[in-house]
Parts: structure tokens; sequence; C-alpha cells
């Protein structure tokens, strides 16, 4: 019995090279069956604001199972991204690359005779990718970065998985605590505990900005990183470039009950039609999909036998060998074919035989699954206001800000753009429409949430209140950070 998956061929080149990985599929007996559905570009247009139908979200959290080709997102309309909105929705937390060496894909790397073989492992789901931003001024634009310590262990907890899996035996994190000591700071936080339980693996930390510079300069020395949301999306991409490009890059969106398996490169609409696409990116997130449903045997002769075609040369007009006359997309697949069960010279991969194959959803939600970290005394300590304040200079805001005080807070700072400017600062900082203005208790005073919001309430008289945060203390910890000369 065939296992049923939803398909979505996606948007330019989309569909030709879904056609060309599936004909390869049938040509390997992949015990599969597809349900298409629609999704992408031409649903926006038709009025569908998710990018999809109603059928189509049925159908996949029914199957559990995504296997899509590149989509577009309308540009200009106010519209999410759907690759975005897809993974989001379905909690897909964690977004696995896998870089390597392919023979017959010249690099600076593969001239030198460095091999690459590592895998990133992004958050998909948080971050900035929340896409929560405000304009608090007409100058000033804020965006909500929310890294929370659940949908972190999610993701590390899959990353020293995978690296145990595959053999690995380092796992390095990639951050910016330096400098985000909150958000960045919790996520290595997370990635330090659940370390502990992985003695068999070595865990190490790294500042992204170092990272990137390792990445292009020594590639070779790192097997598996796991990053937040934007920094992952944006190192994932560097490497793809050490190996040739997005042609040549996987991409598996895991979650709990729905994956997504994807090519991440664009639609190429300008040779759309023209049979001329390179499918491998897609091939080999279907080999990915393959492997992670239990087809695992199918996923090493389908894998082997493309690795046997590059290596013997032949190739898509966008890589290889331009003495050799380049293949079309289906020439291409048509190769691949004829290659199955062939290896290439350095062995190539090993499958054992198909295992037991995972269908549909582990269980049909009734309610969403809700995680709540209980018994950590909380305190609250003060308010930060921010406030759109005119021409006023700080120490006339500072005035302000002091007719609203009572018996149980302090003025203790006054920030702009990240930097305090009151009660010290510097005539040199340039300042914006935008302010921080941090109320705290006095010590030995309680205050309620009601009080904090009586004062910005207050201050709301002379000033315009943009948006208000409470300071806390979580097990006697503080849950803020002070500002750049505090």
């Amino acid at each position: 019995m065939k296992t049923k998956i939803a398909v979505a061929q996606g948007d330019g080149i989309g569909p030709e090279i879904m056609e060309a990985v599936l004909k390869i599929f049938a040509a390997n007996d992949v015990q599969l069956e597809y349900e298409y559905v629609e999704m992408g570009k031409s649903y926006f247009d038709a009025g569908h604001s998710t990018g999809m139908t109603v059928a189509a979200k049925q159908t996949i959290e029914e199957l559990g199972i995504l296997f899509k080709g590149p989509m577009e997102t309308p540009k200009g309309k106010g519209v999410k991204s759907i690759n975005v909105t897809a993974r989001k929705v379905w909690n897909t937390y964690a977004n696995q690359r896998d870089f390597r060496t392919l023979n017959g894909v010249e690099t600076v790397f593969s001239k030198a005779g460095i091999p690459i073989n590592l895998t990133i492992i992004r958050e998909n789901i948080e971050d900035t990718y929340g896409g929560i931003e405000h304009m608090l001024t007409y100058d000033v634009a804020v965006g909500r970065r929310i890294i929370t310590r659940p949908g972190s262990a999610q993701v590390i907890r899959y990353a020293f998985e995978m690296a145990r899996r595959k053999g690995y035996t380092k796992l390095a994190c990639g951050h910016k605590a330096n400098i985000m000591k909150l958000t960045d700071g919790l996520f290595l936080e997370t990635f330090q505990e659940i370390a502990k339980e992985y003695p068999d693996i070595q865990s190490s930390d790294i500042i992204v900005d170092d990272l990137c510079m390792k990445l292009v300069t020594q590639p070779q020395k790192f097997q598996a990183i796991v990053l937040t949301n934007l920094q992952g999306d944006i190192v994932s991409d560097l490497c793809a470039g050490l190996v040739g490009g997005l042609g040549f890059a996987p991409s598996a969106n895991i979650g709990d009950n729905i994956s997504i398996f994807e090519a991440v490169h664009g639609t190429a609409p300008d040779i759309m039609g023209k049979g001329i696409a390179n499918p491998t990116a897609l091939l080999l997130s279907g080999i990915l999909m393959l492997r992670y449903m239990g087809f695992t045997e199918n996923a090493a002769t389908i894998e082997n036998a493309l690795l046997y075609t590059l290596e013997r040369g032949i190739h898509t007009g966008d890589f290889g060998n331009k003495s050799i006359p380049a293949a079309t997309t289906i020439g291409f697949a048509d190769a691949i074919i004829a290659n199955l069960g062939q290896v290439p010279s350095d062995g190539g991969v090993t499958g054992k035989s198909n295992v037991e194959i995972k269908t549909g959803l582990h269980h049909h939600l009734k309610k969403n699954k809700l995680t709540v970290t209980r018994g950590i005394k909380e305190e609250m300590v003060g308010v930060d206001v921010f406030v759109e304040a005119g021409d006023l200079q700080p120490a006339e805001l500072a005035e302000l800000a002091k007719k609203r005080l009572t018996d149980n807070f302090d003025l203790v700072m006054i920030s702009n753009r990240g930097t305090q400017v009151w009660p010290t600062g510097s005539i040199y900082t340039e300042l914006v429409n935008e302010y921080r203005v941090r109320f705290e208790k006095k010590p030995g005073k309680t205050i309620t949430q009601k009080e904090l919001l009586h004062i910005a309430a207050d201050f709301s008289e002379d000033v315009k209140v943009c948006s208000v945060e409470f300071l806390m203390k979580f097990g006697g910890k503080i849950g803020y950070t002070l500002a750049q000369g505090q």
C-alpha cells in the first residue's frame, strides 16, 4: 500500500523540476502516492490571503508531509510569505540544510581539494520571523524579536539528535549573545543545558560574525551548527555558496506533526517553460524526505545515482563543464534514472532496507499545544515607558517624568536608540524623537501592575506614550537589559 503525501508544484520553474523529481521516484519504485494541493502566487492572486486554499490546508494537516517546489509571494500587496507562513502555522521548528562537496560541481574549495560536509540547523518559527513590527513615530520603527525557552529547546534537541543520527562528533551553537544578552543569551543558555545530555557530542559556541569568517576560510572544521532563525537564514545561504549555490542546497522543515521538504531557491521566471532548470536542490530535498519517512533504501539508491551522474560530468546549463553539452531538466532526470544502481567513486552512501514508514500525523490534535514553565518566582521591579517627546532634550524630558513619580518609584534612566542620555550621557549622541524612560521601584517597596500602567497613563498627559514594557525579575535574575553607557 502506497503512502500518500501532499505535493505543491510551486511557481515559475516549480512544476518542471517537480515533474523531474517525481519521475526519478517512479523509476526507483518509491511507494508514494501524491495528492496535489493548491498553493502559491496564483492563489494569492485569486484572493487567498494565506496563499493556499482551505482544502490545501486540510489535506496537508491530514497527511502530515508536504513536498513543495519554490513559491513566489506577490510583492507590495501586504501579504506574508507563503513559505514562512507554512513553516510557522504548522510549527516546523527545525530547518535542516545539508551542504556537501559534489563531484562535478566546481567551487573554490573543490579546486583546492577541501571537502565540505556540514549541516545547518536553523530555528524556524521564532526570532524576527514573527514579523511583529510597529511604527512608534514617523521616524522610528521597531520589531519584536521573540526567542522562547520551549522553542529553543525543541530545535536544539533536534540538532543534537540529528548529529547523533548522522554520526557527527561535534555540534556548535552560533549566536550573538555578547550583544543580545537576553534573546540570544536564552538560546545559548538552553543549548548549554541540553548539551549536558549528550556527552558523546562535543559542544561549543561561536559568535555568529566569527562563525561566518571561519566558514569561508575553514569550512571543513565544522560538522553541524544550530542557530536562531535570522542568523540561521543568513548562514545557511552562505554555506550554499560554499558548495555551488542554492541549486545544490536541500531543505527540510521538521515538526512533531507536520514536516515540509522544499527547494529554497527562487522561482526563476526568466527560464520558466524552457525545460532547462536544475532539479538537483529539489531532488536532494526529496531524498531528505524519503530518509525521514523511512524509505532509506530508496534514498540511498537515488542519491548514489545523482552523485554518479554528477561525477560523470552530466549537468544542466547553470553549472558544470561548459565543453559538455548541457542536459535539459528531464534529460538530467533521465540520466539519473539510467544510473540507478550505480555508485560514485567514493563509495557513495549506504542505506538499510526501508524501515517502518511514517505516515500522516503522529496524532490528531484537539487543541493547541501550550508550554508553560512553572515554579519560577516572578517580581515586578519597574517599567520602561517609550515616548515620543517632540523637540524635548533629555533633561527637559526628565523634569516632566519626575512630575509623575510617586513614593514607590525612582526615575533611573532615559535612553535614545538604546544609548543612555540621562542622567549622564554625551552631547554628541544624536537623538531621534523616541525615548525610553525607565522607572524602578524604590528598595523595600511593593508595586502592582496597575501602578506601572498608572505611571504610563499619567505620563501620557505630557508626552505621547508609544509603548510600555514591564521590568521583571525571574528567580531573582533581572529580565531586562541596561542601556549602552548606563
